[in-house]
């Protein structure tokens, strides 16, 4: 077994170690058979190597420091051996047992997902078009009602000491081409702003941006064609609701694609590898790879 003397002795080994490997690092090339088959510790039966370090070694680290991360990885690998050794000896068989299959088991779908994902990236279509996302809408919209309040709106939040607030909050109502001009031509001086009242934001979201909205006073503000000026000691918010869906209403398409994508991409996904499954086993068959034995009555 694979014994620490004092520590100061091992780093000073381990330097040496160390700046051999920084050579081949830099060189870029292999060490000679007889040179890896070196260990660096051993405990039982099982043997440590220098390859297995370093990956761990970047170029231009001190000596120390590799030192110190070889010192930790002996350590820590020597940790791990011994008490699988000891876990071996004291587990009964039949953990053992579970425990192997259990590996085995978790080895083969670890090889098989990874082969999977690689042929669905290849093969599966991950194009989903305007009509699928509607289609499939039309068909499911009774199970896609809204956990909470949405709602468009545009706002913005100006500075307590701001001039000119009347001139934004006259343009912010009316929202024609000019006044969406003008208050571009100004929104460096807003702290936030959103234009975009095409978009569906959740409640919560919108009371997140603006802090004296709350839970409690949202179905004050928070109504279809309410116009609210809010204050607090951080600004003045100026918001305009352009619509409001209720909870337990069905949520708008725009709202939910981003959803019904995800859903629709997992469900082609899942249908291919059912079919690349089927294909496969169809192939083995016919190339007399697989079969299956029935046991006689």
């Amino acid at each position: 077994m694979f014994v620490l003397k004092k520590k100061s002795r091992l780093i000073s080994s381990l330097c040496l170690l160390v700046i051999f490997l920084l050579v081949f690092i830099s060189c870029g090339s292999y060490l000679k058979k007889e040179v890896d088959e070196k260990p660096l510790a051993r405990v039982g039966q099982s043997y440590l190597y220098m390859e297995a370090v370093a990956p761990f070694l970047t170029k231009g680290i001190s000596s120390s420091d590799s030192a110190a991360i070889i010192t930790n990885y002996i350590n820590n690998w020597a940790s791990k051996q011994l008490l699988l050794s000891k876990a071996k000896i004291n587990l009964s068989e039949e953990k053992l047992a579970q425990f192997d299959t259990l590996v085995a088991n978790y080895r083969t779908d670890l090889y098989t997902r990874a082969y999977k994902e690689a042929l669905v990236q290849q093969g599966s279509d991950s194009i989903v078009t305007d009509a699928q996302l509607r289609s499939f809408y039309e068909r499911e919209k009774d199970n896609f009602k809204l956990k909470e309040r949405i709602l468009r709106l545009r706002f913005v939040e100006i500075p307590n000491q701001f001039l000119n607030k009347n001139e934004v909050v006259k343009r912010l109502k009316n929202f024609k081409n000019d006044d969406i001009k003008f208050l571009d031509s100004i929104s460096v001086q807003f702290r936030k702003l959103n234009f975009n009242d095409s978009i569906w934001v959740s409640a919560s979201r919108v009371i997140e941006e603006i802090p004296p909205l709350t839970i409690e006073n949202q179905d004050r503000y928070l109504k279809k064609s309410q116009f609210f000026e809010l204050k607090d000691s951080l600004g003045v918010y100026l918001g305009k609701i352009v619509e409001v869906k209720e909870e337990n209403t069905i949520a708008p398409l725009s709202f939910i694609k981003p959803s019904i994508r995800q859903v629709l991409l997992s469900r082609r996904k899942l249908d291919y590898v059912r079919k690349l499954e089927a294909e496969i086993i169809d192939e083995a068959i016919k190339e007399k790879e697989f079969e299956v034995y029935v046991p006689e009555e």
